[in-house]
């Protein structure tokens, strides 16, 4: 049964309410991990070893081809695989999560937000436990962070936030067409062709890395994440679109959530 007073609440007080009730989405996301490995003696590390094995290879394969010194390559394609991960599966599994939800969203009066925030922090989980190869390949090369690693705090809060106003933007867009699902998909698959994750920017010519890159959403992204880890602070307009995306796209999840609220549970 559709909850009868939905249509009262705004969305600033859905996302508010859901904030203040994170433990909620904290609780939900934790037995997402859970339940998916509850048979299984690694747990969510058998996606770790996946993702180790992947890196090793690719980072083989393309360092070879482009001729890259291994101790400069490794790092950097193990860092772009496991961030463009987390960003694909974040904004693929956004797609579904209302429609995924629609049993507990048509039965009981919880803030839609806490469900973006459960997928948010289903992947985060997964995502710490990804991290876990960074400081082995660094061990592996003797290498070691600098001071610039701080920056990483600040560029993960600003990527959450960006994917989370992108989830909220998505869930409802495919709750009610469906097939929208499906190009979403197919834009992830192309956009990690064409991001520097399995190439460096120093492999392109000059006119075509303005292209792929300073018209990139999704390298911005990746880099004010990415570059504090690998010693470098990123650059000033990294930072500049990440955060005007940030606020930008805020602004107009705010609008389309609080117009389309009162009409998610009738899609479902």
């Amino acid at each position: 049964m559709a909850r009868t007073t939905s249509h009262k609440i705004t969305a600033w007080e859905d996302v508010s309410s859901s904030i203040a009730n994170f433990q909620l989405a904290a609780m939900l996301g934790w037995q997402d991990v859970a339940q998916r490995y509850r048979r299984s003696s690694l747990g969510a590390f058998w996606l770790t070893i996946n993702m180790g094995v992947l890196i090793g290879a690719l980072g083989l394969v393309f360092g070879t081809i482009f001729g890259t010194p291994m101790a400069e390559f490794l790092p950097f394609i193990c860092l772009g695989l496991i961030f463009w991960g987390y960003f694909s599966q974040i904004i693929n599994d956004g797609c579904g999560t209302f429609i995924a939800s629609s049993d507990t969203m048509l039965q009981l009066p919880v803030p839609f937000f806490t469900f973006i925030l459960r997928t948010w922090w289903r992947n985060t989980i997964i995502l710490a436990h990804n991290l876990v190869i960074f400081p082995i390949v660094l061990l592996i090369f003797a290498q070691f962070v600098n001071f610039y690693a701080l920056l990483a705090i600040p560029g993960f809060i600003l990527v959450s936030l960006n994917l989370l106003w992108v989830a909220v933007v998505l869930a409802i867009l495919c709750t009610r067409y469906r097939d929208l699902t499906q190009i979403v998909q197919n834009i992830m698959q192309v956009g990690m062709y064409v991001t520097p994750i399995m190439w460096m920017p120093n492999h392109l010519p000059g006119k075509a890395s303005a292209l792929m890159m300073d018209l990139n959403p999704f390298y911005h992204l990746i880099s004010v994440i990415r570059n504090p880890l690998l010693g470098d602070p990123g650059t000033g307009l990294n930072w500049l679109v990440v955060t005007a995306m940030a606020v930008i796209g805020w602004i107009v999840a705010l609008l389309f959530l609080n117009r389309y609220r009162s009409r998610i549970t009738y899609w479902l």
